[in-house]
């Protein structure tokens, strides 16, 4: 089997004969304002210490987060050079709280491009004025560091992350693979390194020190890759490395990057994707018989000299990861093998069904590891059926297995999508569909009460690989009865998700009925993607003003660079009513029984949880949201979300609970547009979710 680490998109350009510096600045923003909602832009003016002064641009997107994570842009006058990064601020600065937060210098343009550096510590103020206007005040000591070039000839590499090879997220765990990515890192081509590897290759070498001091450990080298924009560095860690914060470095020649602060932990598994996404479709594989072995895939055939087919109940399968842990004996050797479920409590969770392995550990790859696993019989089948690892509990991020309804299928089976569109995934082909919805929850959350409205969708283009993304982007192709996990993990402006790509429809407008406030009003349009939020119960100065009551709501999107014009229309209907309302307490090993009454015995009904957790502060905070999305119909008029989907969310407090939405919904209306590139047909699907929501702790 083929394993791949080295596909990524990282652009990072860097200004021809700039000369790196770090430079100790303090860092200003005075009364940068905007209109609220729930994502509104702020703009200001700003000042740089020992740099210079200009504009200031973030865009804040409200969530039920204690924090919010905000892009933001610097422009300085009048050279016009940018400086980007993240500024991290408590949610309830905007409420008129205190503003203590940080942020994190990830690029720019001109002089900057390339640029990194921290804040730490900003101090200020926020909140609604009596005109109705956010405005945000903040100030702080930092280092900015330009990305030029430095001396002898070789410019100074920059390091902008530091993640596991598998699922991409920050913090790395002991005898592990990993990346790091950056810019000028290494000279250009691809070099790879079997064992014994080096720690040093053309005067390059990656170094982990401890913040608390000490020395440094060089990491065993595993590739060079600088090649079509993307620049980065695969490494082992070394199993000797502690637990602990490190300063990582790299060296390129005689410069040295500025320090970029990482996490080493025990363990941390993740499993490897087939498009290296650290989503989607797990790298893992069919056992048939002591020689042969297939790729798992949607369907049974082969390409480029490799066979696939999809898994099938009963059948053993063997998935390929990192992260299980230090074992420093196999850190470096050309076939290691260890065990590691002798030690530590693993199985593996397929569509939240636990299954114990036969194996968990090194098995011929330094640094990576295989679990060996057998489906059980009854085990939930279909194209993208959740897998992940329990390491002594604790779960590794979703990945998804493709499993075929019996022994004598030759195919997975997923609602929406025909054996032939399957089969054309396969062999590297897209799918393009197109997808808007209609929700509406009655929310009552950290003492905030009202309607959440929102209108929103899009036409996107999958892979193979992306049908879990397609999941948790359309609840349509989630099977009836079943549920689904979501998990994402951000550092910064890095997230990990499993991404579509979203194609342009030009401008999307939305009519309602008498009350709704409708009237071809335009849908925002984001990369792409297309919605319209309001909140009804809170008045919000400049946020569209709309209800959702029962009624024929129609779209018409007039076309853009990819998708042609269309027009599609459907019906709202009233929502349904929880018996005995939602839960304020959630007992997570427990199951959760969900009652209800009304609707229409085929309409579907969505049951959601959600929850969020930050580990570190500044720029080393990491923030995991885990959601479950379950799906059934409203004559079941009853629902039960298993422990083994309630135990992969966070326990919550008082300052950070979770959420809890049932709603119900129709995507029974189906539309076509027309893909311009090839004239081929477009199937689209307008759907509805009305409902409601609670904060729940889940405990």
């Amino acid at each position: 089997m083929t394993r791949n680490f080295a596909r990524y998109a990282l652009t990072l350009a860097l200004s021809v004969g700039a000369q790196a510096a770090t430079i100790n600045t303090t860092w200003t923003v005075t009364n940068a304002t905007g209109t609220p909602g729930l994502t509104t832009t702020v703009n200001g003016s700003t000042n740089l210490t020992n740099i210079g002064s200009g504009t200031f641009s973030a865009t804040l997107t409200i969530g039920t987060s204690a924090n919010l994570s905000a892009p933001f842009t610097i422009t300085l006058t009048p050279s016009g050079d940018k400086i980007s990064g993240t500024l991290t601020i408590p949610a309830s600065a905007i409420a008129g709280g205190p503003l203590t937060g940080s942020a994190t210098i990830t690029g720019g343009t001109g002089a900057y491009a390339g640029a990194t550096g921290t804040f730490q510590n900003l101090t200020g103020t926020g909140g609604l004025s009596q005109t109705g206007s956010l405005t945000l005040s903040f100030s702080g000591a930092g280092t900015i560091t330009t990305g030029g070039g430095g001396g002898g000839g070789t410019p100074t590499p920059t390091v902008t992350a530091v993640q596991d090879a598998a699922g991409n997220t920050p913090n790395i765990a002991q005898g592990s693979i990993f990346i790091v990515k950056g810019a000028n890192l290494s000279a250009a081509g691809f070099t790879s390194f079997a064992p014994p590897r080096p720690t040093t290759s053309s005067g390059v070498k990656v170094t982990f020190t401890p913040t608390s001091g000490g020395s440094g450990t060089d990491v065993y080298l595993v590739y060079l890759y600088n090649q079509s924009g993307v620049n980065q560095i695969a490494g082992i860690l070394p199993s000797t490395v502690a637990v602990g914060t490190y300063n990582v470095t790299v060296t390129n020649g005689t410069n040295v990057s500025p320090t970029f602060t990482a996490q080493v932990v025990a363990n941390k598994f993740a499993l490897f994707t087939q498009d290296s996404s650290g989503t989607g479709l797990a790298s893992a594989q069919n056992y048939i018989s002591a020689t042969a072995v297939d790729l798992n895939r949607l369907t049974t055939g082969s390409v480029s000299g490799i066979s696939y087919s999809p898994a099938h109940p009963g059948q053993p399968v063997i998935a390929y990861g990192t992260g299980l842990g230090a074992y420093a004996a196999g850190d470096n050797t050309t076939s290691p093998a260890f065990d590691f479920s002798k030690t530590l409590t693993i199985q593996a969770v397929v569509g939240g069904m636990s299954i114990p392995v036969a194996y968990a550990g090194r098995a011929g790859y330094a640094g990576e590891d295989q679990i060996n696993f057998t489906l059980p019989s009854n085990v939930p089948t279909g194209c993208a059926v959740t897998l992940q690892i329990s390491v002594n509990g604790k779960l590794s991020p979703p990945t998804s297995l493709s499993i075929a309804p019996d022994a004598n299928s030759n195919a997975c089976v997923i609602p929406g999508y025909t054996t032939e569109q399957l089969q054309k995934l396969d062999q590297g082909g897209t799918i393009t569909t197109g997808a808007f919805t209609i929700t509406q929850f009655s929310i009552s959350a950290q003492g905030v009460s009202g309607k959440a409205n929102t209108i929103g969708g899009g036409f996107s283009q999958l892979t193979a690989f992306q049908l879990a993304s397609a999941a948790q982007s359309n609840v349509s192709v989630i099977q009836s009865g079943s549920c689904q996990i979501i998990q994402a993990t951000s550092s910064g402006t890095t997230a990990a998700t499993g991404g579509l790509t979203y194609l342009d429809a030009g401008t999307v407008t939305v009519n309602g009925p008498s009350g709704s406030g409708l009237s071809n009003l335009a849908l925002t349009k984001t990369n792409n993607s297309y919605s319209l939020s309001s909140f009804e119960g809170i008045s919000i100065p400049g946020q569209a003003n709309f209800s959702l009551p029962a009624g024929t709501y129609s779209l018409a999107g007039s076309g853009g660079t990819d998708v042609g014009s269309f027009n599609t229309s459907l019906t709202l209907a009233s929502p349904l009513t929880v018996t005995g309302g939602l839960p304020t307490t959630v007992n997570r090993s427990s199951p959760l029984t969900i009652n209800w009454t009304g609707g229409n015995s085929s309409d579907l009904v969505e049951i959601i949880g959600s929850t969020s957790s930050t580990t570190g502060t500044g720029t080393s905070a990491v923030t995991t949201s885990v959601t479950f999305v379950c799906l059934t119909t409203a004559g079941q008029q009853t629902f039960t979300v298993p422990t083994s989907i309630l135990g992969q969310l966070f326990a919550t407090t008082a300052a950070n609970p979770g959420l809890l939405e049932v709603a119900s919904g129709n995507l029974s209306t189906k539309f076509t547009a027309t893909l311009k590139s090839d004239g081929s047909s477009i199937p689209g699907l307008f759907g509805s979710f009305i409902g409601t929501g609670a904060s729940v702790a889940y405990q």
